[in-house]
């Protein structure tokens, strides 16, 4: 049973691995089009139909690029079409959902101070909360609004920001933020699978069988694909953001990523603009620097306290606190970990917990006995540098408390 911990770990590691280098397939190809759209030229001498043109130089070799809005008058024989990127990024994405927060969800997606919420209702509501952003999202893109790209942006962003907020009041802080990019890479992957895509193959379609496409279906593709240009940058950081505590578990968190969506728009803004050869907008760039240091600013912030705070241990991780182990390694914490995962770190150049875990009473050494037993018991990586001597007999010790208290439940 214990060694299934150690599966679950490499597991998620792979799917980690395997979503990032999806993540930069679709992400480099997305930022390439965009720039290459920016960037074409027209000129006289173009063939029929063509929208415009441009020539770039990459790895000892010369590119000429032509694009058509609607499509050539003859097809190639070979179309490559960018699509699996997209499909791969947002599996691979949601299989680590799965496996981290809903394999996890007692430890990562709830927190009972928060919600007091049992598993099932927990991924349930993350389901859904993913399956409906898109519905609404689409609502609004082919309403009255739709005509106006900026309007519906504003719209949406307002949208984002109110499921930023939503999402701090059911789940933990590292699963509201990790279900903000999730439910903003929805949107986007749904883009791609059911407008971007299906619009280009019906044009196809009508140009194989000799119809005229309907214009109306690339400049939908092209908007929605716009829409994904400006929110790229914060599903990055909302990703990221799950190894920085400061920016998903402070009082302000909700506060914090609706800038951070600003400043994605201040940064493709920027470039965006440089590319279409309309300018350097250099004062993005003071604006975008702002928002971090008021970021940053917000992450310092007292909390704000709305009640006392549970200290019991969950009924999940009662039999970690209830094992004979446990008072000794209640010690062995107390000796190696507590100088720098405590509410008050003494450790020098510590000024808060490494990633805002503390362990200090028993019911959050009993929550975190999986990850003590992984970063300190079956691996080194806890103590960093071992800089509090911890012997391996006490790494023996918290393997033995974790496969003990494991073995009782069999």
């Amino acid at each position: 049973m214990y060694e299934f911990a150690i599966a679950w770990e490499w597991l998620a590691f792979a799917v980690r691995w395997l979503h990032v280098v999806t993540a930069i397939a679709w992400i480099g190809s997305s930022f390439y089009f965009i720039a290459l759209d920016l960037g074409l030229v027209k000129r006289d001498h173009l063939p029929p139909g063509a929208y415009g043109e441009e020539w770039q130089v990459h790895g000892g070799g010369f590119y000429h690029i032509q694009k058509y809005l609607v499509a050539p008058a003859a097809m190639p024989e070979h179309l490559t079409w960018f699509k699996w990127e997209s499909y791969a990024t947002w599996l691979s994405g949601f299989a680590m959902l799965c496996i981290v927060y809903y394999g996890g969800a007692d430890l990562f997606l709830i927190d009972r101070h928060v919600l007091d919420i049992s598993a099932t209702t927990a991924i349930l509501i993350s389901l859904a909360s993913l399956g409906l952003g898109w519905v609404l999202y689409d609502l609004l893109c082919k309403s009255p609004i739709g005509k106006s790209t900026w309007g519906l942006m504003a719209l949406l962003y307002l949208v984002l920001v109110a499921m930023a907020w939503g999402y701090t009041q059911v789940f933990t802080g590292r699963a509201a933020f990790l279900h903000l990019g999730a439910f903003t890479a929805t949107i986007m992957s749904a883009n791609v699978f059911l407008i971007i895509i299906p619009n280009q193959k019906i044009v196809v379609a009508d140009l194989i069988a000799g119809r005229m496409p309907d214009p109306r279906l690339g400049a939908q593709a092209k908007q929605r694909s716009l829409h994904n240009n400006y929110l790229t940058l914060p599903v990055i950081f909302f990703m990221l953001s799950n190894h920085y505590p400061l920016a998903f578990a402070t009082a302000f968190n909700w506060i914090i990523a609706a800038l951070v969506f600003l400043m994605g728009v201040t940064i493709r803004h920027w470039f965006n603009t440089t590319h279409a050869r309309k300018g350097r907008p250099t004062w993005t760039w003071l604006v975008t620097t702002l928002l971090f240091i008021l970021i940053m600013w917000l992450s310092t912030a007292p909390k704000i306290l709305t009640g006392e705070e549970r200290a019991d241990t969950a009924p999940a991780f009662r039999r970690f606190a209830e094992n004979a182990h446990f008072p000794a390694i209640k010690e062995t914490i107390s000796t190696r970990c507590s100088m720098c995962h405590a509410a008050e770190p003494v450790y020098e150049g510590i000024v808060r917990a490494p990633n805002d875990v503390t362990l200090e009473s028993d019911a959050e050494i009993a929550a975190r006995a999986r990850e003590i037993y992984i970063q300190a018991g079956r691996s080194h990586a806890m103590p960093p540098g071992n800089i509090s001597d911890m012997t391996a007999e006490e790494r023996r010790l918290v393997t033995a408390w974790f496969e003990s208290a494991v073995g009782e439940t069999r």
